[in-house]
């Protein structure tokens, strides 16, 4: 089933076309990612999907009954809503009393009668599964306390509640600019395996190279206003657009050769020409602009000196830290060593920012000492753009630091000169600060940083609002430096590409000490999961006996609960029947098959969890 269309739509910016002549359908269960460089227009294209701005050629049609739901890399919102009216729409009545037994829960004062008249409506409307998901996707996701004012929020606190709210709203079809942003990464697990369900249909914009290969059914890259599209992960992607780029030049390279000779065919024709000469002169026309096309890409081009390094870099000996009754860093101590390459991972909110701040000298520990090497320089960019005068042109605020810069070779150029090889041409560098879009101020200060020649980095979640080109450069040039990396990041591909140590902040201010990449370490969780899973199933009749020796009383919600239980076990068996019927079918569809089994599985362990459950009460019932 086909949710949306568009047909040969196009849109211009400054009298150009971003693109043009755009054609694209998304049917249901369908996943497509939108890749290609800062400024080509993805975001512009999806709010053309949404409707939320029009085209200025063709159309979009949605089919009828489709809900859409956009994430928006800048949502708003009036800064005195309380969360949980955000979250909640008051037009969905499952939605609002869900949200009145939320508060009821939070709100132990509440009156009984008040409690008691939820959770009958929850019980009329069938709300209990829709309660499970808004714990599970504010969880998940990190959503605070749904009491806060929206105003009270950081940025990305933000951006996790307009992703729950679109979540929890269920729609058909899912439109999304930039989902991992901003998201820890345990979050951006869970949302990976969430959309990749069967039932989701998606269009996103993502930078996230793992979320991409995991997600995606399809990759469409958004080229000089043209759509490209690879039915396959991200490597297969690279290599057909290598491809296809090779062609082009093949193409274009003879396209100019024959262009010269028709060019002399056309002056020396005489201004009245027959019929057949017409068709060779729209062919020239053809030609011509096929030969006209630049092929020049821009790149980034990262390249600095590197401040000498000493024998003693950074120590941190025993250092603590904490706001309030909150454990930030609890007795700490590590040497850098030279070419030490590690990342910092935990979830958000942890104190991740605040260590940093702490070994850069931007803040001080409560108790010990972080000892700074006499040569060590640092360069340190934040997630927030606070190093830059919004009221500067960009030549001016690289002039500051520097007039002229060394690069690796010990050669100098020119802070206009720099500024360029940083993709800001000389028309666009007596523009005010101000005037940048987010992506171009990252940028900026990752120029002002480099421009300082460190030895030290510490990048606190740089990939933010890089395309993937961008991302490619900045990973060869980490790559290549020979100082210490400090990175912090929620993108999985790019810290397993250049780090081979870990400090994991583990909460009440631990932090364990990791020797592999984000991926051994997570390896290394699943392992260790598998080894204690057995145990916690022998302590299991322990702690059910120790359950059932109190003799406490049923409710009246776990009465009703029992005797609803059978039913449903005696309709997942049916259920289970039926699909094993279809499986024994006969049918030679691999993928139904596939699908067949997996639903048998699924269904096979919700009657295992209910018949649990069943047990558990009949046992407390009958002890009454």
């Amino acid at each position: 089933m086909n949710y949306l269309s568009a047909e040969s739509i196009g849109k211009t910016y400054n009298d150009k076309w971003l693109f043009r002549d755009v054609t694209l359908g998304i049917s249901q269960g369908e996943k497509f990612a939108f890749v290609g460089n800062n400024g080509v227009g993805k975001s512009t294209l999806l709010r053309i999907l949404t409707g939320e701005i029009q085209p200025d050629g063709g159309r979009v049609s949605l089919r009828q009954g489709i809900r859409l739901g956009f994430l928006t890399q800048q949502p708003s919102v009036p800064e005195d809503t309380i969360i949980k009216d955000v979250l909640f729409s008051e037009s969905n009545e499952i939605a609002k009393v869900v949200k009145e037994y939320e508060y009821c829960l939070q709100h132990p004062e509440s009156t009984g009668d008040r409690m008691q008249v939820v959770l009958e409506r929850m019980e009329e409307l069938k709300a209990w599964d829709y309660e499970a998901k808004v714990h599970e996707v504010i969880g998940k996701l990190g959503v605070p306390d749904l009491d806060k004012k929206f105003g009270q929020l950081s940025g990305g606190q933000k951006k996790r509640i307009f992703l729950a709210q679109l979540l929890l709203q269920e729609p058909d079809l899912l439109i999304m600019d930039e989902p991992t942003n901003h998201l820890d990464l345990t979050a951006i697990e869970w949302l990976e395996n969430y959309l990749s369900g069967q039932n989701i249909t998606l269009i996103m914009v993502t930078h996230d190279r793992y979320f991409l290969d995991s997600v995606a059914t399809e990759i469409i890259e958004l080229d000089r206003g043209q759509l490209f599209r690879y039915k396959g992960n991200y490597a297969y992607y690279l290599e057909k657009k290598e491809q296809r780029e090779e062609i082009l030049k093949a193409e274009v390279s003879k396209a100019r050769n024959l262009l010269k000779k028709e060019l002399d065919w056309m002056r020396r024709q005489p201004k009245a020409r027959g019929t057949k000469a017409k068709y060779r002169i729209e062919a020239f026309y053809d030609l011509q602009e096929k030969a006209s096309q630049d092929l020049r890409k821009e790149k980034l081009e990262l390249d600095i000196k590197e401040a000498r390094q000493g024998g003693k870099i950074l120590e941190v000996e025993h250092i603590t830290k904490g706001y309030g009754s909150l454990p930030i860093v609890s007795d700490f101590s590590y040497v850098f060593k030279k070419n030490d390459r590690i990342g910092v991972v935990g979830k958000n909110g942890v104190g991740k920012s605040t260590f940093l701040d702490m070994l850069t000298g931007k803040l001080q520990p409560d108790s010990g000492e972080v000892i700074r090497g006499v040569t060590t320089k640092f360069g340190y960019f934040t997630q927030e753009a606070i190093s830059l005068n919004l009221n500067n042109r960009l030549i001016e605020e690289v002039k500051e630091i520097a007039e002229f810069i060394t690069l690796s070779d010990g050669s100098q150029v020119s802070a206009s000169k720099f500024l360029d090889s940083f993709l800001f041409p000389p028309e666009k560098q007596y523009n005010y600060i101000n005037k940048l879009s987010g992506g171009e101020k990252k940028r900026l200060q990752l120029l002002k940083l480099l421009v300082t020649n460190p030895n030290f980095l510490i990048l606190d979640e740089p990939t933010n609002d890089f395309d993937i080109d961008t991302l490619n450069v900045l990973e060869d040039f980490l790559d290549k430096f020979t100082g210490c990396l400090l990175l912090v990041s929620h993108d999985r591909y790019f810290m397993d590409h250049l780090v081979n140590q870990l400090f994991v902040f583990e909460g009440d201010g631990q932090i364990r000490l990791f020797n592999g990449n984000y991926s051994d370490y997570r390896d290394w969780l699943e392992e260790n999961e598998q080894v204690e899973a057995p145990v916690k199933k022998q302590d299991a009749p322990a702690e059910k006996k120790a359950e059932t020796t109190e003799k406490r009383k049923a409710s009246f919600k776990e009465k009703e609960e029992y005797g609803k239980l059978q039913g449903e076990i005696d309709k997942l068996e049916r259920e289970k029947k039926d699909v094993i019927e279809k499986l024994n079918g006969g049918s030679t569809d691999h993928k139904q098959l596939q699908a067949w089994s997996a639903e048998i599985e699924r269904i096979g362990n919700a009657i295992d969890e209910k018949t649990l459950r069943w047990i558990e009460l009949s046992e407390l019932i009958e002890a009454n």
